[in-house]
């Protein structure tokens, strides 16, 4: 008797896709499911859900990106709505829906995102990630810059200033993908995020479990408005937007 190879599990188990070592460590693109067709956002049979990786840790995946387009959605609805073209960083790539919901968004001036892995540049470029952001990176708006957002952020990193910074590079202050990246949500990477804002400017801090400590952090920086909305999941606890306002 033959085993069934063909089951459900089957074709649900995880394919790597791609895997590469960078001087952060090891990241890895996974498709779960499906045949490879399928766009953004399915939950119809035969979609397929691509996975990120990193150093062994479960980033994100397509199947929900309802909290990370809040991330964007919540950030330009604590902007006045009077502000022309406000100008929005975008921190870590992911696997798209941040950038596709600002693109789809024509209030949003220029959109730069930062994302410091060449591999998930390549994914969304080149790469089966394309059919989520491929609109949004040919948007004339759009500019992807390879590079640490730590370090982008900090005094010396670069000048410009933007009037929302969406920030999603980790599982959220408490759990970081990197020890370095630990320091963004420190008091001097707060004020340097702080900097990089507009008076009246917001920053929103995309996180997979509400943080009061973060809150305390966000306020004892000076910034005011400071809140959180939250995302039910499936299981555990919310997916949850941190969000915080430079003063004028």
């Amino acid at each position: 008797m033959h085993p069934p190879y063909d089951t459900a599990a089957d074709r649900d188990r995880p394919v790597t896709l791609d895997r590469r070592e960078g001087p952060y460590g090891e990241v890895v693109l996974r498709r779960r499911g499906g045949d490879g067709a399928g766009r953004e956002g399915e939950a119809a049979a035969g979609a397929p859900v691509f996975e990120i990786i990193a150093n062994g840790c479960f980033l994100m995946d397509t199947s929900d990106g309802r909290s990370e387009r809040l991330l964007i959605h919540a950030a330009l609805d604590a902007l006045p709505a009077a502000r022309p073209a406000p100008a929005l960083l975008i921190g870590g790539l992911g696997v798209g829906f941040s950038l596709a919901e600002a693109a789809a968004e024509p209030r949003w001036g220029r959109i730069v995102v930062v994302e410091r892995e060449e591999a998930v540049i390549d994914w969304h470029r080149s790469g089966p990630l394309g059919r989520i952001s491929g609109a949004a990176l040919a948007d004339p708006r759009t500019e992807v810059v390879r590079a640490d957002l730590v370090a982008h952020l900090r005094p010396g990193g670069s000048a410009a200033t933007y009037d929302a910074l969406c920030l999603d590079i980790d599982n959220g202050p408490d759990w970081t993908v990197t020890e370095d990246n630990g320091g963004l949500y420190s008091p001097a990477g707060l004020a340097a995020c702080r900097d990089r804002l507009s008076p009246g400017g917001v920053l929103a801090v995309w996180s997979a479990q509400p943080s009061p400590a973060f809150e305390e952090a966000l306020r004892n920086a000076g910034f005011t408005g400071v809140r959180t909305e939250e995302i039910s999941v499936a299981r555990g606890v919310p997916d949850v937007v941190h969000l915080a306002v430079r003063g004028a």
